[in-house]
């Protein structure tokens, strides 16, 4: 006798939880999870070179700080527009299908980037106000916003898909390994790459990551088994998106990390791309030597992604956050104080190291927490919260450096968002101090049960 729909859905469901279960078993040193992490090491390697590619490039064909800012903000501001988006779409399709379609849509936009760059150079000497070449601007600018967008989808299902790899008690562990890999790419060897790839010709670097993101997509070709989402719903993407925004609405503790990492980006985002010309113009360094700048903090990241299980275990996941959360102020004053290269270095490597850590409970935390068929969604309410206050604070950035540029010396000047965003920081860490403390002791209280 042949088992009727719900009989038979049920069914569906147990052999795919099933089957999950057993990928996770064998795959938390197995060939998929290293496929994973690889393709991943070889997208951040890109991110890595692209991260000095994008400013700098902007940098030599204007001095215009808002300018500058707004190449940052065509490739956050995706994460504000298409967060939701990238959710439904997540837990629809096979994840490993959307991870491989999007980086091989950031290979292509590399790849014309390259091209028009290569035939923009050499360039005039950027003006104080004004673009040097509008061509080569609108296109990076384009191809920002293009690369952004992919970044958006790419991210959610690789999030979504990892808990599909490892079992629920090695989260931690593997998103460590994973973000130490990531970041040996992004910020370890991506940066110094990418700036010795611009001494050398400035469309090299879009040429390089042409080739990275490509073999990435061949790399996650390779995964073997079905990602596809376990349960699925009906297509009604309003009902789609509802259920992942109750989820988080009902979920205090995913609520509010999700709006401390918000307003963490937005401060973050004033710093770094304030950052580009603060080493230029004020401790004159060159591209090499900011990238070496960055890899130095990529070294406390990778440290904080290897140690963040132990601390976590160590003091309990609340008081990491909290700590963490907290070190921020006298990282982003440190780095406005920083007098050469090599104290910046120090204090990038320390701020890494709690900014890893921090990662470690907040993701491990979601992941652990979402159902499998609503990760995808939730994942994206959630990152629209903690993702989509970057572009802003890009371009407070930019209008705080423009706006006191005359008033007072173009030095105070560039370092006024680290100032702005010590004492932002410091106001969100104390009012979140105590919900950290509280939303994590319930948690466990319910995790554990009586």
């Amino acid at each position: 006798m042949q088992p009727n729909e719900p009989e038979r859905q049920g069914l569906d469901d147990e052999r795919n939880d099933t089957g999950r279960q057993i990928r996770r078993s064998r795959s938390m040193n197995g060939a998929p999870l290293t496929r994973f992490i690889a393709a991943s090491g070889l997208t951040n390697l890109a991110d890595g070179i692209a991260t000095i590619a994008w400013a700098w490039t902007a940098s030599l064909i204007t001095r215009d700080p808002l300018l500058i800012a707004l190449v940052a903000i065509a490739l956050r501001l995706p994460w504000a527009i298409f967060a939701l988006p990238a959710g439904i779409m997540t837990d629809r399709t096979d994840r490993r299908k959307l991870i491989l379609r999007m980086d091989v849509l950031r290979a292509a936009a590399f790849g014309v980037a390259a091209l028009v760059l290569w035939a923009a150079t050499p360039l005039p000497a950027p003006p104080e106000t004004g673009l040097a070449s509008p061509l080569a601007f609108a296109v990076l600018t384009l191809a920002a916003l293009v690369v952004g967008a992919a970044e958006v989808f790419r991210d959610n299902a690789a999030q979504t898909m990892l808990p599909g790899l490892v079992p629920h008690a090695r989260l931690e562990a593997a998103n460590g390994r994973l973000w130490s890999v990531e970041l040996t790419g992004n910020a370890l060897v991506g940066p110094p790459l990418g700036a010795a790839m611009i001494a050398l010709a400035l469309s090299l670097p879009f040429a390089a990551n042409t080739v990275f993101y490509a073999t990435a997509a061949l790399v996650v070709a390779g995964i073997a088994g079905n990602f596809q989402p376990g349960r699925t719903t009906e297509r009604n993407w309003r009902a789609e998106l509802a259920e992942g925004i109750a989820f988080l609405r009902d979920a205090p503790l995913l609520r509010l990390l999700a709006w401390l990492t918000g307003f963490w980006n937005l401060f973050f985002q004033m710093v770094m791309i304030a950052l580009i010309l603060h080493v230029q113009d004020n401790l004159g360094l060159s591209s090499a030597a900011y990238g070496l700048i960055l890899a130095a903090g990529a070294v406390g990241g990778i440290a904080g992604g290897l140690l963040g299980e132990r601390i976590v275990r160590l003091i309990g996941p609340g008081p990491a956050a909290q700590w963490m959360l907290l070190a921020s102020v006298p990282a982003f004053i440190g780095i406005a104080l920083a007098p050469g290269a090599v104290s910046l270095a120090i204090v990038l490597a320390l701020f890494e190291f709690t900014g890893l850590v921090w990662n470690t409970v907040s993701v491990s935390t979601r992941q652990r927490m979402i159902p499998d068929h609503l990760l995808g969604r939730v994942n994206s309410v959630y990152r629209l919260l903690a993702w989509g206050m970057m572009p802003l604070g890009l371009l407070l950035s930019g209008l705080i450096v423009r706006g006191l540029d005359g008033m007072v010396p173009r030095e105070t000047a560039l370092v006024a968002p680290f100032w702005v965003a010590a004492a932002g920081i410091l106001l969100v860490a104390l009012a979140g101090w105590r919900a950290l403390g509280v939303g994590f002791a319930r948690h466990a209280g319910e995790t554990e049960g009586p």
